[in-house]
């Protein structure tokens, strides 16, 4: 009585492999991202407001840095090559430490005459965007000298590490992009390769 022996499967590709990587580190961005927005517009922010001003800059201020540091070590290791996934991190570190600014313009909303035109946790996610993005549209300004200066924090922030963060990004995407299409195109060539040598054996 023979036993059956089971095909033999074939062991999934590199290619594959790093396709099932990337899905699954995308998919933990946007699992990290969905979770960071629900936190921004639920957790009570406010609670810090005006009653605890010493808690709130120290707070900020210890935030900020450990963000900070956070970002210059996944850009070093960016531009070492020794991180991994180092898109998924910026984007997620860019992300949140925008994050971070608009709460806090949210929380210094609270005092009255500190902002003109922002009441909402989207009003401050919109201008903290609008402030990144150096457009200025005029319709929230910030009239206290507590939101000024955590506006000259974040123009300067972008500059610095932001702006080194996406330049980081930016070059990882693009050498991806290029070693996949050498990968594909090195691919092609051997296939090519092969069909040659089997038509030179019939022939």
């Amino acid at each position: 009585m023979s036993s059956q022996q089971p095909p033999a499967t074939r062991p999934a590709s590199p290619s594959a492999h790093r396709e099932n990587l990337d899905l699954r580190a995308w998919g933990l961005l946007l699992g990290s991202f969905t979770l960071l927005m629900v936190g921004y517009f639920t957790v009570p922010l406010r609670v810090l407001g005006q009653d605890r001003p010493l808690l709130s800059w120290l707070l900020f201020g210890v935030v900020l840095t450990g963000l900070t540091g956070l970002l210059v070590a996944r850009i070093i290791d960016t531009f070492r090559g020794t991180g991994r996934h180092p898109v998924v991190w910026l984007a997620f570190l860019i992300c949140l430490s925008l994050t971070v600014f608009a709460g806090t313009y949210y929380v210094l909303a609270d005092h009255p005459g500190e902002f003109v035109g922002l009441e909402t946790r989207l009003d401050s996610l919109y201008f903290t965007v609008v402030t990144m993005a150096t457009i200025g549209y005029g319709d929230i300004t910030a009239s206290g000298q507590g939101p000024r200066l955590v506006v000259l924090l974040q123009i300067a922030y972008n500059f610095v590490f932001l702006a080194a963060a996406a330049g980081a990004l930016s070059r990882t995407v693009r050498s991806g992009m290029e070693t996949r299409a050498h990968r594909e195109g090195h691919g092609h060539g051997q296939e090519h390769h092969h069909v040659r040598r089997r038509r030179r054996r019939k022939g």
